[in-house]
């Protein structure tokens, strides 16, 4: 099964144009009319902070479990084309896979994966899917489930 949320990255990219334009009328109108005078700071700075958590929300996650081999990857959603900034890929066998969580936050999700590698020792590795659609991230779910159940019938057998 394969799985991505590609096509929120249009609308993300229109957030941040929308939230920079909104920072520049801030900073240059709103000082000019002399409107929020005593607030300007204030107004700048809840709008950098916006920003910063839009920016750690905003990434791009594809799961892939055709074949043998599973493959996750996140990765930021703007820029990605000219730099490759806050990539995290993971490729495993199926039979690695010792458990998962999917944890909600507030404004943000995570996939935790419990990955055992070839020496016996457990690693532990998160994702951002906060942007997959509900639908999408119930697919992921029943793939690690159906995976998890094939890797306990292994190990009982």
């Amino acid at each position: 099964m394969r799985t991505d949320n590609r096509k929120v990255k249009n609308t993300v990219v229109s957030i941040y144009f929308v939230l920079i334009v909104f920072a520049i009328l801030l900073a240059t109108v709103f000082r000019s009319l002399e409107l929020f005078v005593d607030s300007t700071f204030f107004l700048l700075l809840g709008v950098f902070i916006v920003m910063v958590v839009f920016h750690s929300i905003a990434g791009y996650f594809e799961y892939d479990s055709d074949g043998n081999k599973i493959v996750v990857i996140n990765q930021g959603l703007i820029l990605t084309d000219y730099i490759n900034y806050r990539q995290n890929k993971l490729e495993f066998t199926k039979n690695q896979l010792v458990g998962f969580k999917i944890k909600k936050y507030v404004i943000y999700k995570t996939l935790v994966l419990f990955i055992k590698n070839h020496e016996g020792k457990r690693s532990k590795e998160r994702f951002n899917v906060t942007l997959l659609r509900r639908k999408n991230l119930k697919y992921v779910k029943q793939s690690l489930n159906k995976m998890m159940k094939e890797n306990r019938k292994k190990n009982q057998a």
